[in-house]
């Protein structure tokens, strides 16, 4: 028999060790918030930013990724965002002009409250590491960082570390002595991460993340995954999200789209994260309306080189969450439908555990990838207007000249406004249904 005295001993202790974990779980929830609230997404309302940097930039596949994600997370900022890469592009300039032609031209009279910067892959010039070339490359980086200051003094600056010349699917091509023409690429990257430090500015490494997938998906389809940099130097669409990535999450992207978590034995909504839940109901199944803050990435789902991309990294962790769990469900097996649509099924403890939404076809994908498709058409008229015709034809005494540029100005702001009202979040309905098998 316990004694009283022994068990009111056990009791005290059991409700001391609830009151700390109830007191570590508040700090954490506490911390967590604090966190967010400490480092908020990086853009702001009315930015405009510039993407500056060589043919890797000027193919567009991670500025789309950036552009889609702000479009469809934070549609209420009204960013506005602006390709400059050039072909060819070595920090002293290029085809489009020299760097201080370039800087006037292309990011300054832009009023940039936002820019970013990558070179570095045509400034090693495809041999060996040369003293003389980086030399030019150093120089030529902090003489373009004074100008930025000159012209544009409030100017919130991210250097990207280029991007990696892909040495590990196939045998080194370049840079023999070297080890591979990207070990000389890293040696450039170094110098941008001690320059953004000196001049203490936002500083991210486009080499390491996107090496590390080529390492993991070579093992696990080695001829699938030469495609994620298909030349060699310029990303595929696949190879351009995993960049992408690394410049969201350096922003302080968020990873959830949403998050809502159900007791269906109570027919109570236990959690709710950037969504807004309604109509929670078990009659004649558990069903509810949902609207999310947010969509999720455009994913194409039959992409095999970007399927392969999400299971070589953690991109789906870290920016696509759209998570549902449901406890307390009867039946073993249920179907999920969403506006009627049947989206999968799944045992009664997978949805106990939780399930992503966000890489199935369900309508808020749908919709990501239409405002995805934008992003590549606003792509194509601003590089008509800029390099087609502003640059190309800027001796022409034609008054057409001007008015080309203003028909394709205008129709950038249309197809602006079009991206954004597809971007319009919209409710959607919800239910679970039991399956027999």
């Amino acid at each position: 028999m316990v004694q009283p005295h022994s068990l009111m001993r056990r009791t005290a202790f059991f409700v001391t060790v609830c009151w700390l974990t109830l007191q570590v779980l508040t700090l954490l929830c506490a911390a967590l918030q604090a966190s967010a609230q400490d480092h908020p997404f990086y853009l702001h309302k009315d930015d405009r930013v510039v993407f500056y940097g060589d043919s890797i930039t000027e193919q567009g596949r991670y500025v789309a990724f950036v552009e889609s994600y702000v479009a469809t997370h934070f549609p209420e900022l009204n960013v506005r965002f602006i390709n400059a890469g050039w072909a060819g592009e070595w920090v002293v300039g290029g085809g489009g002009g020299k760097v201080d032609q370039r800087l006037a031209r292309d990011v300054v009279a832009n009023k940039p409250t936002v820019a970013t910067f990558m070179l570095g892959m045509n400034d090693a010039a495809y041999q060996d590491f040369d003293p003389a070339f980086f030399d030019v490359y150093t120089k030529g980086y902090q003489h373009l960082l004074d100008t930025l200051r000159q012209g544009l003094p409030n100017l919130r600056i991210t250097l990207l570390e280029p991007s990696p010349f892909d040495d590990v699917t196939r045998p080194p091509q370049y840079a023999l002595h070297d080890g591979g023409y990207n070990k000389v690429i890293v040696r450039y990257g170094q110098f941008v991460r001690e320059l953004a430090r000196q001049q203490h500015v936002e500083v991210i490494d486009m080499n390491t993340p996107l090496v590390a997938v080529l390492e993991k998906a070579r093992l696990a389809d080695s001829a699938l995954a030469e495609k994620i940099i298909p030349d060699r130097i310029h990303p595929s669409a696949a190879g351009g999200l995993v960049m992408a990535a690394a410049l969201l999450e350096a922003w302080n992207a968020p990873a959830v789209v949403s998050a809502v978590e159900i007791d269906a034995s109570r027919v109570r909504l236990q959690h709710q994260e950037n969504t807004r839940t309604t109509g929670l109901q078990n009659k004649p199944t558990l069903s509810w309306t949902q609207e999310d803050n947010a969509l999720p990435m455009p994913f194409d789902l039959k992409d095999d080189v970007l399927a392969l991309v999400l299971r070589s990294s953690n991109i789906v962790e870290s920016l696509d969450q759209q998570l549902l769990k449901v406890t307390g469900l009867p039946a073993p097996k249920y179907a999920l439908k969403i506006d009627g649509e049947e989206i999968g099924t799944w045992t009664r403890e997978e949805l106990t555990r939780g399930v992503n939404l966000a890489l199935l076809t369900t309508p808020m994908l749908k919709q990501a990838l239409t405002v995805y498709a934008f992003s590549g058409r606003l792509h194509s008229v601003r590089m008509a207007q800029w390099q087609g015709v502003q640059v190309a034809l800027q001796d022409e005494t034609s008054s057409h000249v001007s008015e080309a540029v203003a028909a394709l100005n205008a129709l950038e702001n249309e197809l602006i406004a079009q991206r954004k009202s597809a971007a319009v979040l919209t409710a959607h309905h919800y239910e679970l249904l039991p399956r027999s098998n």
